[in-house]
């Protein structure tokens, strides 16, 4: 294994930095405590590098303490993320790219979590081949309790130290954890953890969790790990059983993380097996029904038929939410639901349609621009019930909303597992 002694110096050059700046950049995000934005920076960005520049070279770079920003979890919990400033990031992600590529080939195969050219869909992907290839079909599906807050800073430095000898870069990633935290106004000290909305914290993640998954490869256990979202493959009980007592060792005892016992359990995959939104089972994969919930709530929110807005605003604004939905969960066999969402949609759209018409005499006069005879029914313009009546339906037909520019999820090819690495 490759020990790098002189790295530090790759960190000295403005054109390091200036890529680390782009692809912060492109990855957008907030202001850190010093409240200078992405724009801000850019606004004197020659001056900006040059100075981060002649503090990394002169060694009097100090990041600042990061701005904690607390995120609501689906399951009603809070997520706490660390927002560094804008200069913190371009340092960080200059670090990364000198870091990346001496630990990430050398990752567990079955590590997806936040790594280049790897996916949510590959690591679904490969815990499916386990399960109807391999016949693992007993499975521990493993949470760890707030992994991100409880990374062991000795443990982190320890871990780089295997491949890094260059005490500046070391020192660097320690000046990194120890930054601190604003809260309400107060700086706290961060004696362990690395904050969850680091531009380096993934990589942190990943090299501290590689122990785990090396050794679990050694005792030829079976894993899928996407950052903290663990599964162990196994082909009896018993053997699942087995692999949890040793993964809760490992984790607990090595790592000195937290085993969530709440939401740590066996699942077998005739049951289905939930794992990054997806339920797998042993001949299907669906859609887990809390995200459909979410997606319905985001939906109600647009579409709610006093908004005011044009059809043609809600549209564009829908169509970047189900585009990201029908892509992400197209590798489910999700064409049912697909269809049925659409349906639910356009009944939605139908029903703002018929409020901005107002009075049943547009109606009327749309049906007959269409072609249609005889007598129309008068219909309460504002009622949800009155959008799923035939004359809705015929003045705005399927091929209407098409023409509308709607992203329609039921055009997307579904059931397909992602290419593996």
């Amino acid at each position: 294994m490759r020990v790098y002694y002189s790295l530090y110096g790759r960190l000295l050059s403005k054109q390091a930095l200036y890529s680390g700046f782009k692809k912060v950049w492109k990855a957008k995000g907030a202001a850190g405590i010093d409240g200078q934005s992405l724009s801000d920076f850019a606004s004197r960005l020659d001056v900006n590098l040059e100075l981060l520049l002649n503090e990394l070279r002169e060694k009097r770079y100090q990041p600042l303490p990061v701005r904690r920003v607390e995120i609501p979890k689906e399951d009603g919990g809070i997520r706490l993320l660390g927002i560094p400033a804008v200069r913190d990031r371009v340092v960080q992600q200059a670090l990364l790219d000198i870091l990346n590529p001496i630990f990430d080939p050398e990752f567990h195969p079955s590590s997806y979590g936040y790594r280049p050219g790897r996916s949510c869909h590959q690591a679904i992907s490969k815990a499916t081949l386990f399960i109807r290839q391999y016949h693992r079909r007993w499975v521990v599906d493993m949470d760890l309790s707030k992994c991100f807050d409880m990374l062991d800073h000795e443990l982190i430095i320890k871990a780089f130290r295997r491949r890094v000898a260059d005490s500046s870069i070391l020192n660097l990633l320690r000046q990194f954890l120890q930054s601190g935290v604003i809260v309400s106004g107060q700086w706290e000290a961060t004696r362990v953890g690395s904050p969850q909305g680091g531009v380096i914290s993934p990589l942190i993640a990943n090299v501290y969790l590689d122990e785990f998954d090396q050794e679990m490869k050694r005792r030829n256990h079976r894993i899928v790990r996407y950052a903290d979202d663990i599964l162990i493959l196994c082909g009896s009980r018993v053997a699942a059983e087995q692999a949890q007592r040793v993964a809760t060792q490992l984790l607990e005892g090595d790592l000195r993380l937290k085993v969530n016992e709440r939401k740590t359990h066996l699942a077998h995959s005739d049951e289905g097996v939930k794992f990054l939104g997806v339920e797998i089972s042993t001949h299907y994969t669906r859609i887990q029904e809390k995200k459909l919930i979410s997606l319905k709530t985001r939906v109600k929110a647009l579409t709610k038929r006093n908004r005011g807005s044009q059809l043609s605003r809600i549209i564009s604004e829908l169509n970047a939410v189900l585009r990201g939905f029908g892509y992400y969960f197209r590798i489910a066999n999700s064409s049912r639901e697909y269809v049925k969402l659409m349906q639910w949609i356009r009944r939605r759209l139908r029903c703002i349609q018929l409020v901005h018409w107002k009075r049943p005499t547009r109606l009327h006069k749309r049906l007959r621009q269409l072609g249609y005879k005889g007598r129309f029914k008068r219909i309460k313009m504002g009622s949800w019930r009155s959008s799923a009546s035939p004359l809705a339906s015929y003045a705005m037909p399927n091929a209407w909303f098409d023409e509308k520019g709607l992203f329609n999820l039921t055009r997307i090819k579904t059931g397909q597992l992602a290419l593996i690495y």
